[in-house]
């Protein structure tokens, strides 16, 4: 497999070719040379206006519904999803039937994505079953490939479970992923709590569920000096916690998803349920304190929190529907296109080089003789978003019909390549 990609700028801070317009030649997975004017007559040739090139992006929270929800998605969707959306590693959730909870099934997921166009990598689970009530065999699997662990899309709801999760894993420097949700507070609410869902006639899941577990979980991290990282952070008072703990050296990091800086909780009076997620769309005023933010670094990296649903899970009331929103595609235009004040280079760092430092992944290099692991795109085109651009088996996005700004092109995978039609 020869690819040469042509007269395209380099984005990698780590990279001496940073910031110039290069040409970039890959053979069989590997990046033979980065110069000036190649040619290469047997290579498939990248090129146009406005390209540029990063290392592979990487998503920290997805759901790929395999083993045992295939109808929703599979691994072979899921990766292609991921490569549309210019990920080339994905960490999955294991919120699977049956969970991923054991060794074997960490090597499923390991094995049946061993040479795809995204390198999955499995999130063990906490609990046993995700039940919440006893601890996994987490060492086990951290030996065998889960690189983090967490609950996933079932929030961890036991101070004293968090404590023991968080002392365990310190055996082998692992990090916690948290979704902050106290069910106890926010159980029967379909919404942000607030004068839409007064408005409404909905019940409101109020902020406070969200940042009681955030308080709570920082004081265990703290206590434990353990890592933990909290996803899905959207309102003003959680970010004001998650900053407050960093200045104090506990070892936190957070992610926030595309959704959450994008659209608020005033969006909801058409009912739309593929609106509905977890945490709820917030105010205007979270959005805006999320937004301010991830320009000032608060915020590590980005989580897409892609979470397919068929189209009977929300085709229904929306008191009924599922929570949750596919996003691996849309990802990089939403950014782009509602927080044009992030800088480009900030933007590519919090999808490569900080998610990456976070779950200690390796650094991709663009350099002669590394291994191609590529996102190429046009941060500046714009284009509507339509269900013809969803690779994924469901279709449970909000974005559908919406413009947007910056376009994946293609992803390289070590000798696996993939380019968006």
């Amino acid at each position: 497999m020869h690819i040469l990609l042509k007269n395209v700028k380099v984005i990698a801070p780590s990279s001496p070719f940073h910031g110039q317009q290069k040409d970039i030649s890959i053979q069989n997975g590997i990046i033979q040379q980065v110069g000036d004017h190649l040619e290469d007559a047997r290579a498939t040739v990248i090129s146009g206006e406005n390209l540029h090139v990063s290392a592979g992006w990487m998503d920290i929270f997805a759901h790929f519904c395999d083993p045992g929800l295939e109808h929703k998605e599979d691994l072979y969707t899921g990766v292609k999803a991921a490569a549309t959306g210019g990920y080339t590693t994905v960490m999955v959730v294991p919120n699977t039937q049956p969970a991923l909870h054991t060794k074997p099934q960490i090597e499923y997921v390991l094995s049946k994505t061993r040479h795809a166009a995204a390198t999955v990598l499995p999130i063990g689970a906490v609990t046993k079953n995700l039940e919440g009530t006893g601890l996994a065999e987490m060492y086990e699997m951290q030996q065998n490939g889960a690189v983090a662990f967490s609950d996933g899309l079932k929030p961890l709801q036991s101070p004293g479970l968090m404590l023991k999760a968080l002392q365990y894993i310190k055996a082998f420097d692992g990090t916690l992923i948290q979704l902050p949700d106290d069910q106890s507070i926010s159980a029967h609410g379909l919404m942000h709590e607030g004068i839409y869902s007064t408005q409404l006639g909905m019940p409101g899941k109020p902020a406070l569920a969200e940042e009681l577990i955030i308080q709570r979980d920082l004081e265990l991290a703290k206590y434990t000096d353990s890592r933990i990282h909290i996803t899905g952070v959207s309102t003003r008072k959680s970010i004001e916690l998650i900053a407050a703990a960093k200045a104090d050296g506990i070892k936190v990091t957070c992610s926030v998803t595309p959704y959450h800086l994008s659209l608020t909780d005033g969006q909801l009076v058409n009912y739309d349920s593929n609106l509905k997620v977890n945490p709820p769309l917030r105010s205007a005023d979270d959005v805006k304190a999320i937004q301010e933010a991830i320009v000032h670094g608060t915020v590590d990296c980005f989580a897409t929190h892609h979470v397919p649903q068929e189209w009977d899970a929300k085709q229904v009331e929306f008191e009924y529907a599922k929570n949750g929103m596919i996003g691996l595609e849309s990802s990089f235009g939403v950014i782009r296109h509602y927080l044009p004040q992030l800088p480009l280079e900030q933007h590519i760092a919090m999808l490569t080089e900080k998610p990456r430092a976070i779950f200690k992944q390796p650094q991709p290099e663009i350099r002669d003789g590394a291994a191609a692991n590529l996102t190429i795109f046009d941060p500046a085109a714009t284009w509507e978003f339509t269900a013809g651009h969803i690779a994924s088996r469901s279709k449970n996005s909000a974005y559908i019909g919406t413009s947007l700004k910056g376009k994946v092109i293609a992803t390289v995978n070590g000798p696996i390549f993939h380019i968006n039609k």
